[in-house]
């Protein structure tokens, strides 16, 4: 029922910018935080940036200072916008939402991924 929905990769040249969107449907009791993953083929998925409902973002040190995690809680829509994008950034972006769901009286956690969507900078 819960989608998570990214769009703005692409192909770009090292030094240039992207931005990517991602868009949270279906029926979500609250979100706690929503974030930005990126895996590159033989590495392990490592977080990128996330950012509370409240608006406390957490950075990976690998790109902190050029990229800048965003979010309209109205849409549950997380934004990235990046910049100075560098080879190395080059991976898969997966979206990342967890969120609190409630069913009656049971409360509980719920993390949900989008498909993904391809970053690949060339140098």
């Amino acid at each position: 029922q819960v989608q998570l929905v990214e769009s703005g990769g692409g192909l770009v040249q090292a030094g240039g910018s992207l931005r990517l969107s991602c868009a949270v449907s279906g029926t979500i009791f609250s979100i706690h935080s929503m974030g930005w993953y990126r895996q590159a083929p033989g590495k392990q998925r490592e977080l990128v940036a996330a950012i509370t409902t409240g608006g406390s973002t957490n950075y990976s040190d690998s790109v902190k200072g050029r990229f800048t995690i965003s979010r309209d809680n109205a849409k549950n829509t997380v934004y990235l916008q990046m910049n100075s994008l560098k080879p190395e950034d080059t991976a898969v972006y997966y979206c990342n939402t967890k969120t609190l769901s409630r069913a009656g009286l049971r409360i509980w956690d719920s993390e949900y991924w989008g498909q993904g969507t391809q970053v690949t900078v060339s140098s």
